[in-house]
């Protein structure tokens, strides 16, 4: 006979022993702009991740652009993958400082979903087009994605999340487009962030800086002699090379791993510790003590993150400026901005449904939230049906 599922009542007080004192528990959710019922058997954080990962917009970042685009090769990382990567550091950062890990998790998922296609390149781009229409940021274009341009539900538009999972989202930008999209409303911002909105932001630096760094040595932008003087790559290095001199494979395919491995688990430790220490410092006690602190209680100590700048320098410099990035990078914004254009000045040329949204949302904002929503590929293909001869419309 099989055993009685648990009920959302029972789980949510299983968290509540769980939880740290100065963790998020889901019972004590803001809610939702759309008042609906209680599941039954999942908390409100555990119903936005599930919402999240089953969104269209969620699916897309499997092809949109991280650093390389899609087509240099099937290893890079993508979006999606990133995204994943975030999400796991998140999960395992968040119960080991005992907080919510769905709520980390949640926010982690959908952190990158407002993203346009082409990376940051694809970013610069729409926010030049968008410079006298209200403007254009990732994190409120997530915002804008959860909330109007997902379509799943007969009595709302959006996925309808919870206020911690959007206020996670959000990232306190007091950005023009969040501004004019009405966020800057939306959030109370004399409230600090909660610890696992904190979480999340980290764990997204902690992935973002690691694997840029692994994917640009896989490609050929770099090599092991252009890192060996980095700070976090010399502090590893005993670590690893204790590993390498135990193990059958000391090739070099397996150093760098190992010491992306490394890289991250450092910063993984170092996070939890000093969060650890700044919680006991501020004195924080409860929830309400995380959100009477207006600075941030999560992050790494600060000789670590000396030399994680000195990473994030480094990858400026060397990667996201090389000429290889920045050839297909200046080729994406050609891209989006003529599709922009040629979609503001001939609307009848969108898709049925961005037709009723154009009319609904504005010309220019309603073309902004097609394009971006684009993956790199069918950006690709939008450009090509419009712009070459003789091909299929």
């Amino acid at each position: 006979m099989s055993p009685e599922l648990l009920q959302r009542e029972e789980l949510e007080a299983r968290e509540a022993q769980w939880l740290a004192p100065w963790a998020m528990p889901s019972r004590a959710s803001a809610g939702r702009a759309h008042p609906e019922p209680e599941h039954e058997v999942r908390g409100v954080y555990q119903r936005d991740r599930e919402r999240i990962i089953h969104s269209r917009a969620f699916r897309r970042l499997q092809y949109k652009t991280q650093v390389l685009v899609n087509h240099e090769g099937d290893y890079y990382r993508t979006r999606l993958t990133h995204t994943i990567e975030v999400a796991q550091i998140a999960r395992s950062v968040a119960r080991t400082l005992r907080l919510n890990e769905d709520l980390a998790e949640a926010i982690a998922l959908a952190h990158d979903v407002g993203h346009p296609p082409f990376g940051h390149a694809g970013e610069r781009a729409l926010a030049a087009l968008m410079a006298e229409h209200g403007g254009f940021e990732h994190n409120a274009q997530a915002l804008r994605t959860v909330d109007l341009l997902e379509r799943r539900y007969a009595r709302f538009r959006g996925l309808n999340l919870s206020y911690e999972v959007r206020e996670g989202i959000w990232k306190r930008r007091d950005t023009e487009a969040c501004r004019a999209l009405g966020y800057a409303e939306t959030f109370d911002r004399a409230r600090g962030p909660l610890l696992e909105a904190q979480v999340a932001d980290q764990a997204d630096a902690v992935a973002y800086d690691a694997h840029d760094l692994d994917d640009a040595l896989k490609s050929g932008l770099l090599r092991l002699d252009d890192v060996k003087d980095l700070g976090l790559w010399q502090t590893c290095l005993p670590e690893v090379e204790a590993r390498l001199a135990a193990g059958a494979d000391k090739s070099e395919r397996v150093l760098r791993q190992e010491m992306i491995r490394a890289i991250v688990g450092l910063q993984l430790r170092d996070l939890v510790a000093h969060t650890r220490a700044r919680l006991e410092e501020r004195g924080i006690r409860t929830l309400d003590c995380v959100r009477a602190c207006a600075e941030p209680l999560v992050g790494l100590s600060p000789g670590l993150r000396q030399h994680k700048a000195e990473l994030q320098r480094f990858l400026f410099q060397r990667v996201y400026r090389h000429h290889r990035v920045m050839r297909q990078m200046e080729k994406a914004k050609r891209f989006l901005q003529a599709l922009h254009r040629e979609f503001t000045a001939n609307p009848q040329l969108l898709p049925d449904e961005y037709q009723e949204w154009v009319r609904a949302a504005g010309l220019e904002r309603g073309v902004c939230d097609y394009v971006a929503g684009m993956t790199d590929r069918y950006a690709q293909h939008e450009f090509t049906k419009l712009f070459q001869p003789f091909e299929p419309m």
